[in-house]
């Protein structure tokens, strides 16, 4: 389905044939054991729930088809992390992450592969990148969360290859219609396609991209054994929210690209950051955490939410989970509202925390 447009692809790729009488969306196959012929089990037909089911391959496909290469779903973003991690690196590894990116990242690598003895480098996702020599996984967020920075993907895919180590990048914010990794020469794309991907706050769902089939066979493997698979209605949910994807970008990318303007002219906010690859998240800082308090409460359509992407604009502290940004700043989420009651009911919220 390369040939057709980006609303185009999220509404039928990865979607069977029509046959007269079935829903255009099909159910989710929920069993996990399945009837195997007399004589035991038939390759090519499913045969255990953990290792495929058919809902789960209508998802991937349509994933890997916006991704332009082969995915792989998980029960969570963090579980796709975790399967790519533990599939490419052995003790004695070096791995570099972002020292911006989300924290349980950090703090797996910290954690588990420290005592893996792997060798954790924290980079700033703006930069710059130390030589990639003796590496072997390069990790990136291009918009980093929360703080929106991006990186030079194609050029860091080309120092990697130089190196011969792996470049992944995790694409959750900006989405495989806002951004290609593959495409710009990344060896493996990892997401969470709970937040802007499925977009309605119902599910946890996460995803692994690669045209590396052995690289594929591998983390395939280690979900195989490990167990991190998505339910089958949770897949059916995220293949049924996937058709709009396109829409929700485009409403949630007009009130983002508005907001960052208002926020630029109100005494009251400083560091607003906006990224064209993610332009429904907007970060900013207020004066402190009292101050953000404030806003939320007089704030009519914004709700305190530490997920993004969904269909209801949200906000959420940061520092308050941790993350190196100072007690004021806000990560906001730009719902699908419309954009004008957004922008006046921000701008009455910041003016009553103006108060404080």
């Amino acid at each position: 389905m390369t040939t057709f447009g980006d609303s185009t692809r999220c509404v039928h790729s990865g979607l069977p044939a029509p046959v007269p009488g079935e829903p255009l969306v099909p159910g989710p196959v929920f069993a996990a054991p399945y009837h195997l012929a007399v004589e035991g089990f038939e390759p090519g037909t499913d045969g255990y729930g953990r290792p495929d089911n058919a809902t789960r391959r209508i998802l991937e496909t349509a994933i890997g088809d916006l991704e332009d290469g082969s995915c792989l779903a998980f029960s969570s973003g963090q579980a796709a992390i975790t399967a790519l991690l533990m599939t490419v690196l052995r003790p004695g590894d070096k791995v570099v992450i972002p020292s911006d990116g989300y924290y349980n990242t950090r703090a797996l690598a910290a954690s588990t592969f420290a005592d893996l003895s792997v060798t954790v480098v924290e980079v700033p996702t703006a930069g710059p990148y130390p030589s990639f020599d003796g590496v072997r996984l390069v990790l990136i967020e291009s918009p980093a969360n929360p703080g929106l920075d991006e990186a030079p993907i194609a050029a860091l895919a080309e120092s990697a290859l130089a190196a011969g180590a792996l470049l992944a990048v995790d694409n959750t914010a900006a989405t495989p219609l806002l951004q290609k990794p593959l495409i710009l020469g990344a060896d493996v794309v990892v997401a969470s396609g709970t937040k802007a991907l499925t977009g309605h706050s119902d599910l946890l769902i996460g995803y692994v991209a690669t045209r590396d089939p052995e690289l594929l066979a591998g983390m395939q493997r280690w979900r195989n054994l490990g167990g991190a698979i998505p339910s089958a209605f949770d897949c059916w949910l995220a293949r049924r929210s996937l058709s709009t994807l396109a829409l929700r970008l485009r409403q949630q990318g007009a009130t983002g690209t508005a907001l960052s303007t208002l926020l630029r002219s109100h005494p009251l906010v400083s560091d607003v950051r906006w990224a064209a690859t993610a332009p429904g998240l907007v970060s900013f800082s207020l004066p402190s955490a009292a101050h953000v308090a404030a806003f939320l409460r007089a704030s009519t359509l914004v709700a305190a939410a530490t997920s993004f992407g969904g269909t209801h604009t949200s906000a959420d502290r940061r520092h308050q989970w941790g993350d190196t940004v100072p007690a004021g700043f806000v990560r906001l989420s730009c719902g699908i509202e419309d954009t004008s009651d957004i922008l006046t009911d921000i701008s009455s919220a910041l003016d009553a925390a103006a108060q404080v």
